[in-house]
């Protein structure tokens, strides 16, 4: 008995000390982040910083107006969710509940090996191939803008939105299906009545899953999205997201230089915008948490 609970004891340690580690090497980042990313503000004013229309660190003056490069990540995550969202849910609804099982087995493995297709692939099927068809089906000036690094990005979060979603799909007790089809509804009704709030809880969290990858992806938008530092009038013009302008520009910024300081506090901007977006997406599920369950 005393052996059991040393060991019970020693395992609660270890993963305390595993928890604190993550803790803490997430606290040592944002140290990092901002240390490297608050001196900015001895040069240029916070709302000047956030909302400056002209990005051009290497003019004499510089500038450092970001306001172009937030809209970008704004405009290509929300496109790219719209896009996702309804293909996501309604490919884990179909996988779930309306293919047959042969068919599944089939598509479920082709969807999942999307997400692992390398971000660096997924670019250049964006510059080779997507950007041509655009450019000539719409006939804009280039095909490298908005919309196709928002469909990049689709194609990168609909793989993780469906896995996700079909799993919350299958955790539904077959009690709750047997009894609403018992009751007289149709298959159909059973979805969208039964067992979409029954798993909407689930489905958030792959929706919050899915745009925190696209929110967060650097290659495919340095690659697709045009390198434009301008607010977008349309979704054929080329734009410049934050992760997009981080990677592009860091190797060149002189260490310590305002460049650099400006470079590292646009990624505080980033993280700040990921983490109200993950506030606001928690806050969500959670609701919907609530709401499933009260219609149950």
């Amino acid at each position: 008995m005393l052996r059991r609970n040393t060991i019970e004891r020693s395992m609660k340690s270890f993963f305390f000390l595993i928890a604190t580690a993550s803790i803490a090497i997430l606290a040592a980042i944002m140290v990092f982040l901002f240390a490297e990313g608050l001196p900015i503000f001895e040069t240029v004013s916070v709302t000047d910083f956030v909302f400056g229309k002209y990005w051009y660190p290497t003019f004499e003056p510089p500038e450092f107006g970001i306001l172009s490069l937030i809209m970008a990540s704004v405009l290509v995550t929300a496109v790219s969710a719209a896009i996702s969202i309804p293909l996501g849910v309604m490919t884990a609804v179909y996988l779930a509940e309306i293919a047959r099982p042969k068919v599944a087995e089939i598509v479920k493995p082709v969807v999942e090996l999307l997400a692992a297709l390398p971000s660096v692939v997924i670019g250049f099927f964006g510059m080779v191939l997507v950007a041509p068809f655009l450019q000539r089906v719409f006939d804009i000036p280039t095909g490298l803008n908005l919309f196709n690094a928002s469909l990049m990005l689709a194609f990168m979060s609909i793989p993780t939105i469906c896995s996700i979603s079909e799993d919350a799909i299958h955790s539904v007790p077959t009690a709750l299906k047997e009894a609403s089809l018992a009751l007289g509804a149709t298959h159909l009704e059973t979805i969208v009545k039964v067992i979409i709030p029954a798993s909407i809880s689930g489905i958030s969290t792959a929706v919050i899953l899915g745009m925190s990858r696209a929110i967060g992806e650097t290659m495919v938008v340095l690659m697709v999205a045009g390198g434009a530092a301008m607010i977008p009038e349309s979704i054929f013009d080329p734009v410049r997201p934050m992760p997009a302008s981080i990677a592009a520009e860091m190797a060149e910024a002189p260490f310590r230089s305002d460049h650099y300081y400006a470079l590292f506090a646009t990624g505080v901007v980033l993280f700040l915008f990921t983490l109200l977006f993950n506030l606001i997406a928690d806050y969500v599920s959670n609701k919907y948490r609530q709401v499933g369950e009260a219609s149950l």
